[in-house]
């Protein structure tokens, strides 16, 4: 995202306490209206501080996925929780706020029956609670557009190998094979690049979208597990499903989501789910390592 808002010609300032030791920004510090502070979302003077010197709030910040926040609970209601109420706080109405969700908001759904923007949130994990309380927070003030992002895939210079896409395609080109556990269970999808190019589409239609919510993802993306991994044997033919009818998977997510609000607005997703794979797979071809997770 912030090699795309540098590119449209906007100032950016990165705050991050840069706890995955990341380095995703070298190629872009050259630029001079990038500012970096190592900081931490949670010290409330410095988060103050920046708000107030900026048109524009990106919270992305969070303490991500069920796993991640069940480790580090209090850290993550510090940071998923009570550093939006920080924010909210502190903000003023002329300001703006582009907000990720997460449509694991979604919980269970209803079988076969579409989940928009008006379907019940039934958060399962702490991880899906924070996030939509967070939005609710946020949505309240009325200066905010909120994304419920669909699952992400796709390359990155500090990927989340740990995602559900990523990591399958991981298995398919290291393992060659897959044990999937309920693999009736349906998500929806979304490449990382069209999730930058979303919160663009925000920035440049806010007047239009503020103060709603919006699910992102692909419309032909709503796979099963084991139709995710069908589709992932197109690309690499080596690669042996093998179902498990008796353990659970302990992520008990199960829906699919209707994208058809955020495409009202023109905005449309640029990479299918069969780019991210080929995309996945050559570049897991020569990648060595599988450190980038979240946990």
């Amino acid at each position: 995202m912030v090699p795309e808002l540098l590119s449209k010609g906007y100032q950016v300032t990165v705050l991050d306490n840069f706890s995955f030791n990341q380095t995703s920004l070298l190629d872009v510090s050259y630029n001079k209206r990038l500012k970096v502070i190592r900081g931490d979302v949670n010290d409330e003077g410095i988060l103050k501080k920046q708000i107030q010197k900026h048109d524009v709030i990106i919270p992305l910040a969070a303490i991500v996925g069920a796993p991640a926040c069940d480790q580090q609970p209090f850290l993550a209601e510090q940071t998923n929780i009570n550093q939006i109420k920080n924010i909210s706080k502190h903000i003023s109405k002329d300001q703006q706020i582009i907000f990720p969700v997460t449509n694991s908001g979604y919980g269970i759904g209803e079988g076969s029956k579409y989940c928009d923007e008006s379907s019940p949130l039934n958060p399962i994990s702490f991880y899906g609670k924070s996030k939509v309380d967070a939005e609710s927070i946020l949505l309240e003030n009325g200066n905010a557009i909120t994304y419920r992002l669909a699952t992400v895939f796709g390359t990155s210079p500090r990927m989340r190998m740990d995602l559900l896409v990523n990591d399958f395609v991981y298995r398919a080109v290291k393992d060659r094979s897959i044990i999937l556990f309920e693999s009736h269970f349906k998500r929806n999808y979304i490449h990382i690049r069209d999730i930058a190019d979303v919160f663009i589409h925000g920035l440049s239609n806010y007047e239009s979208m503020v103060g709603e919510p919006f699910n992102v993802g692909l419309s032909d993306a709503n796979l099963s597990k084991k139709e995710l991994c069908e589709k992932i044997k197109n690309h690499v033919d080596e690669f042996h499903i093998i179902e498990n009818d008796i353990a659970e998977d302990p992520d008990k997510r199960d829906y699919i989501v209707s994208n058809e609000k955020i495409e009202s607005t023109g905005w449309e997703p640029k990479f299918s789910l069969d780019d991210g794979i080929i995309e996945l797979v050559n570049t897991y071809r020569w990648l060595k390592t599988s450190h980038f997770s979240n946990i």
